[in-house]
């Protein structure tokens, strides 16, 4: 009965689904006007002509460039000319790539820079944006952006996202003015990837009035193109007679560590001095090698707490800086964020253990990038020997074949090896393929993609693979996609991440968001409904929900407010540790109903909240959750957030509440200066942590930090918070470029 139900609840949502895009053939606006292709000229450099990097575009070349102009805007008045001006030039010598940026406006001393430090998002200030495609390819390109206080933020993109940790070595500077602010921008060549046989490059700027909640844009003004979308971005031309150099990167580093286990005994504090080295290598323009020798990442921020409520392990990404770096080379599938991911590669299964501390890194050796029309990511790391956790020797290899304009075959293989053990090496391949478009029915978004993974584990030889497939329609208006797939029961990605085995899943979801004309006080509506579908591969039924956007307001002024209902149908099919002393057993039956509330105000506000409530049922009883995350924008540069997470959880086996308290305290004294202290609790782990973390850019790639963590243990017997451990680290990072 309940697998008839659930079948014709799909078959109705898959109905909404194809209905929904069918529609959004006839009522989505029509492609834009602006097709037509913008070019620019890079104009080279002569004789002994120079750039002195002071943001002030008084050399005489800046006016020999024909600027860029003209912006669109893409909000609030889509299609129509920005209100306020831009102008970008672009010229080069034989080193750098210069870009020059005037951003004009009518009320200079209204612009908004809160942020300061290397990376900081800028959802709070006015900014400008550009990307690069070297390749000209339409499928990946850098990307960076700056605000008027002198940040500078950057990353890679490619058809799976963002590899935003991704610092590269370039400098700017930004000078205020009253006719607004501009920007001297210079990028050696040495930092990006390029064909030295093709003059021009993929382009594109995008800037944002903040106070005005203004995005305009220099090409792709539509709402389903965007900054990202290089298939719709413009074109620089002229870029002749440049290379990167040697192509070769020299990283030493040197640190000093003093730490203390209090809590495990080890009172004594500890000295040790070490040293390693990162080589960075172009064995020709199209890719990049990477050897890294005695690997520290004493200067990693820590992870953010999260409160887990549910039955899957949770999921912290990747903060080192080694695995980062090209790390959208190992992109596998369409990746999800919800509780049931599956990546066939997890960088943090290596050189971490599985409660996170951290396992030395003997050597890792790494090549990215693009050979033929492939797209290549080859990783090697041996990690050593850390009290009972045995020396392992990871390998990852990962191809992807173009296809088409943005379109992909490709392939992936792990292995695992685990030295001093008498074991066959874990093994994982897999195989994918994704197809994608921007002119589907016009100018609309489209693509399908699919993929296969096979997990050889030591003494197991069947129930080892899992296949999925997703169709997805991401556009303003319309927003659809449908996901499924299957994790058979021995499936184990030993250097992936997944959160259980032993299910079929699908997922339908459709969105829809009108654009109301001509209001002053509401710019989008969203309503939505997405269903989840899951069973055992027995095909006895254990999830079941429904999902509904019953009402979410986007107001002009970027304070956003929604109410969203569920319903959900499990059964536990594994028993269930709500905490350490309830456990759910297997059978159980459960179907609850709940409602969320969210509200968020807009990011450029002094004093900004995003809120949360959501209450009603929860398995046997019921949970009343609370969330508020406070930002306090002290002054440019002086920042503190505050999050404060209450759940209560009244069950017919037990009541508990949780708690989880994050003080974070920024002091960005300049573009290349801050310091920032992260103080967090929660009731789960009973642990009190403290993270100062200073950094100094001395100049882009030669970095200086201190770092300094202790944590606590909520001792309920001695009734106050116990030293549980704590270190210093002193990190210098150096870089000689060849």
């Amino acid at each position: 009965m309940l697998i008839r139900e659930h079948a014709r609840a799909l078959c109705i949502a898959c109905s909404l689904l194809l209905s929904g895009a069918a529609g959004a053939f006839a009522q989505q606006p029509a492609a834009p006007a602006d097709i037509e292709r913008r070019t620019m000229d890079a104009v080279v450099m002569q004789g002994d002509e120079s750039i002195v990097l002071d943001g002030r575009l008084d050399e005489g070349v800046w006016s020999r460039a024909v600027p860029a102009s003209d912006f669109i805007q893409v909000d609030p008045a889509n299609g129509q000319p920005a209100t306020e001006p831009t102008e970008v030039r672009v010229v080069y010598n034989s080193r750098a790539l210069y870009i020059g940026v005037i951003c004009f406006d009518s009320e200079p001393d209204r612009w908004l820079g809160y942020q300061r430090r290397r990376d900081e998002f800028l959802a709070s200030d006015d900014r400008f944006m550009w990307t690069i495609d070297t390749f000209l390819d339409a499928r990946s390109g850098y990307f960076f952006e700056m605000n008027p206080s002198g940040l500078m933020a950057d990353s890679l993109f490619g058809v799976n996202g963002d590899n935003r940790p991704w610092d590269g070595i370039w400098n700017a500077r930004v000078v205020l003015s009253e006719v607004g602010w501009t920007i001297e921008i210079e990028i050696p060549f040495r930092t990006l990837n390029f064909n030295p046989n093709s003059d021009t490059w993929g382009i594109n700027f995008q800037r944002t009035v903040r106070r005005k909640n203004e995005d305009s844009i220099w090409m792709g003004w539509a709402r389903n193109q965007g900054l990202r979308r290089m298939a719709t971005a413009g074109r620089v031309t002229g870029i002749r007679n440049v290379t990167q150099g040697n192509g070769l990167d020299v990283k030493p580093y040197g640190l000093f560590t003093a730490q203390s286990a209090p809590g495990r005994g080890d009172t004594a504090t500890r000295g040790d001095a070490s040293a390693g080295i990162d080589l960075f290598y172009n064995p020709t323009p199209l890719l990049r090698a990477n050897l890294t020798v005695n690997t520290d990442f004493a200067q990693t921020e820590v992870d953010q707490r999260q409160v887990n409520l549910t039955r899957f392990s949770l999921f912290f990404p990747e903060r080192r800086d080694f695995f980062l770096d090209g790390a959208i080379f190992f992109d596998f599938g369409s990746p999800t964020n919800d509780d049931l991911r599956v990546n066939p590669f997890f960088s943090r299964r290596i050189g971490l253990t599985g409660g996170g501390e951290p396992q030395p890194i003997d050597f890792g050796t790494k090549v990215t990038g693009q050979i033929g029309g492939q797209d290549v990511g080859l990783l090697h790391v041996q990690t050593g020997e850390e009290g009972d956790v045995n020396s392992e020797a990871f390998t990852v290899a990962r191809v992807k074949r173009r296809m088409l304009q943005q379109s992909y075959v490709g392939a992936m293989y792990t292995r695992r090896d685990v030295r001093g053990l008498d074991l066959d090496a874990s093994q994982t391949i897999g195989l994918d393929a994704r197809f994608a478009t921007n002119t589907f029915a016009g100018s609309q978004n489209l693509s399908v993609a699919a993929w296969f993974l096979n997990a050889s584990q030591p003494g197991v030889s069947s129930e080892t693979s899992a296949f999925g497939a997703i169709i997805d329609y991401p556009n303003d208006r319309w927003n659809a996609n449908f996901d499924m797939r299957e994790l058979q029961r021995n499936f184990n990605p030993s250097v992936g991440f997944i959160t259980r085995t032993d299910y079929r899943r699908y997922r339908p979801q459709l969105n829809f968001a009108p654009r109301p004309r001509n209001n002053r006080i509401v710019r989008q509506y969203t309503y939505g409904v997405t269903m989840d579908v899951q069973t055992t591969l027995d095909n006895d039924l254990i999830v079941r929900s429904l999902e509904a956007t019953a009402f979410q307001v986007n107001l002009q002024s970027q304070d956003t407010f929604s109410v969203i209902a569920s319903q959900r149908y499990e059964k536990l099919d594994l028993p269930f540790r709500v905490n350490s002393a309830i456990t759910l057993p297997v059978g159980s039956e459960y179907t609850f109903s709940r409602v969320r509330v969210n509200a968020q105000t807009a990011n450029r506000r002094v004093v900004a909240l995003n809120g949360r409530v959501e209450t009603g049922q929860f398995y046997s009883g019921t949970r009343h959750e609370f969330v508020a995350n406070l930002t306090f924008r002290l002054a440019p540069g002086y920042i503190v957030y505050l999050a404060n997470e209450i759940n209560r959880v009244r069950l017919a086996e037990g009541r508990f509440t949780t708690k989880l308290v994050r003080v974070v305290g920024e002091t960005q004294f300049s573009p290349f200066v801050a310091w920032v202290n992260n103080l967090q609790y929660d009731t789960q782990s009973a642990v009190l942590g403290w993270q100062s973390r200073f950094r100094w850019i001395v100049r882009p790639g030669n970095d200086l930090y201190f770092v300094y963590t202790h944590n606590w243990l909520d001792d309920p017997v001695l009734n106050r918070f116990a030293s549980l451990d704590r270190r210093f680290a002193t990190k210098v990072l150096y870089t000689r470029r060849f």
